[in-house]
């Protein structure tokens, strides 16, 4: 019988079969290869024969007694990533006929609490954050259009480095994006992040592109597509020198510009089909009213706050 980790490579076969994201498969192999190794060092096994409900208990508790390399306890939906993950491995080893069917039912989800969206931008913060930026040089024109795009459109960074030149329609402001799953979809650009993006395109990508056949829509200084680690520390940086007072990601202009399509009243369905999510049950927290609505609210409604006016 072949060991764990040469199923896992024929599992992650099959997932790029079904025609799985890089990403998820990825992060089958970081998950499930954890759970190998504490496996693999416990109880010296490494076969599926070997596995039994005491293992995967034992993994359950281990699991919400991680600690980040920071020292934090792991949060409840990394909690449940990795029990996602792993039940997904499970299945894929039943169905082989080499686990029982109840072995993959073992793993159970915790609890998550429900908070308001983190790290959220106001529209004031969002504008002073993107000036930081110096727009007289080609790298940071391209930041600042980057950024114009996630902040109007509220595409997640895979999104938005994957997008490649021809899936921009400026015609009719829209980009087509591919999604989660694999899924494409067709998201609008505002006027502003539109008119960044062509004069990026028209005077900066020319200056950085190297092959000719490039299809990537922002490439760095050796022509490739961007990477993410290189965006994650530039907007840091910007986020830094703006002195904002909040942990600021990619993901953070995601969530502003949800949010402020929802104060603004845009209808919730409709922000799902431009977010990309599958139901509406994702934009609850969203919807919540901020400190600074209630605030407003209760200042004109309550009868003693128009007294003596």
């Amino acid at each position: 019988m072949k060991t764990l980790v040469e199923y896992l490579t024929d599992y992650m076969d099959h997932q790029k079969a079904l025609n799985f994201s890089r990403y998820t498969i990825r992060h089958s192999r970081y998950c499930v290869g954890v759970f190998l190794r504490w496996f693999s060092e416990r109880y010296q096994h490494d076969r599926p024969d070997q596995l039994r409900v005491v293992h995967l208990r034992a993994w359950q508790k281990q699991l919400s007694e991680r600690t980040t390399w920071k020292g934090a306890m792991l949060k409840s939906r990394s909690v449940n990533k990795h029990v996602e993950t792993m039940n997904g491995f499970l299945r894929h080893l039943a169905t082989e006929g080499l686990v029982s069917r109840p072995l993959a039912e073992v793993l159970e989800y915790v609890k998550e609490p429900v908070f308001l969206p983190g790290s959220v931008l106001s529209h004031e913060q969002a504008r002073k954050l993107m000036e930081q930026v110096n727009t007289d040089t080609p790298d940071g024109y391209r930041l600042r259009a980057m950024l114009e795009v996630l902040y109007s459109s509220g595409i997640r960074v895979a999104e938005l480095l994957g997008l490649d030149i021809g899936e921009v329609d400026f015609k009719n402001a829209t980009a087509r994006v591919l999604g989660k799953g694999m899924k494409e979809r067709m998201v609008p650009i505002g006027r502003t992040a539109l008119q960044y993006l062509e004069s990026y395109l028209r005077a900066v990508r020319p200056l950085l592109v190297k092959d000719s056949g490039e299809k990537a829509l922002f490439v760095d200084f050796d022509g490739k597509r961007f990477p993410y680690h290189t965006f994650r520390r530039l907007i840091k940086a910007c986020a830094k020198k703006a002195k904002l007072d909040i942990c600021v990601t990619a993901h953070t202009f995601r969530r502003s510009c949800a949010t402020e399509l929802l104060r603004g009243g845009a209808n919730m369905y409709h922000v799902k089909e431009l977010l990309g999510h599958e139901s509406l049950e994702t934009l609850k927290h969203y919807a919540k009213l901020t400190i600074t609505d209630l605030k407003a609210t209760h200042a004109k409604c309550h009868p003693r706050e128009n007294d003596g006016r």
